[in-house]
């Protein structure tokens, strides 16, 4: 009996914090689930059980190019965030003047709202911006180029990596700072260079945070509508803005429910890819010699 109480009791108190998920938070995401196979509709139709939405959306060339563009620049701008941050994390992990000061100038951007650093980088990159008049001064180019705007999302990356590296370096930084100084003598002391000692030692026992952080990233990017609608190419359009258009300018609010899910679909299948492909990464195995 006692045994029972104290289940009951442990219930009712997580059932503040889980009634408030699945109660507030959910209930938007049971409504666009049932919109998407026809359960709930904003016009007057009847609601009913339909797959005809996704077939539609599915099937559609524009979303499939949608779909494909948003994992790709997703992808090369978790990647790279990862990397430019790793070689950071190592740098402050001695002691540096002026450390505190580098620190804070690193994760400035973390301040500085996305439509507003998108507007920011446009200005730099169009056609008269500032990189193309410095390059033409320094006679590198004889006259300016069109940058923004590129059909490939190079722009767009740039973005996600000036606006991740700062988070990547708080997960990617704390593991690095928490590695022992001792570990990393031993190995040192035992005839492995710096390569090796990342390859071997800081690499792997970092793992963990680096997971966290391409997972946190990559769904953030793929569900994000500032940088993709500025500085995105004209022709193709990302997930979210594909999304909002269907639902606004179309007012196809089925169809838009479809695409959110298959954001939500994709974060997920893409988070435990990540995480079956990372974990392995984290073990030695070899035969002791």
């Amino acid at each position: 009996m006692k045994q029972i109480k104290n289940d009951l009791t442990a219930w009712l108190l997580l059932g503040s914090g889980l009634g408030t998920i699945l109660l507030l938070m959910g209930s938007t995401f049971y409504i666009v689930i049932a919109q998407s196979f026809g359960l709930h509709n904003i016009n007057n139709t009847e609601p009913h059980f339909t797959l005809e939405f996704w077939e539609i959306v599915l099937a559609d060339t524009t979303f499939q190019k949608s779909l494909f563009y948003s994992i790709k620049v997703s992808l090369l701008g978790a990647i790279f965030s990862i990397i430019v941050s790793y070689p950071i994390a190592m740098w402050l992990r001695k002691p540096i003047p002026g450390k505190v000061g580098i620190i804070t100038i690193l994760r400035a951007p973390m301040l500085v709202p996305g439509l507003v650093a998108a507007f920011l980088f446009i200005n730099v990159i169009s056609y008269h911006g500032i990189l193309n008049e410095s390059l033409v001064w320094l006679g590198i180019w004889s006259e300016p180029k069109t940058l923004q705007n590129d059909e490939f999302g190079w722009g767009v990356v740039i973005l996600q990596m000036w606006k991740n590296i700062p988070f990547a370096l708080i997960l990617i930084g704390g593991a690095v700072n928490g590695l022992k100084s001792d570990l990393l003598d031993a190995a040192a002391n035992l005839g492995s260079n710096a390569w090796q000692r990342f390859r071997y030692v800081i690499f792997p026992m970092t793992l963990g945070a680096v997971q966290v952080a391409f997972i946190l990233i990559f769904i953030g990017a793929l569900g994000d509508f500032a940088f993709y609608t500025i500085a995105g190419p004209r022709s193709t359009y990302s997930l979210a803005r594909l999304m909002q258009m269907t639902a606004y300018q179309f007012e196809e609010w089925n169809q838009s429910a479809v695409v959110a899910m298959m954001i939500m679909l994709t974060s997920a299948f893409f988070t435990v890819l990540i995480s079956v492909v990372i974990r392995p990464l984290a073990t030695k195995r070899g035969d002791i010699k």
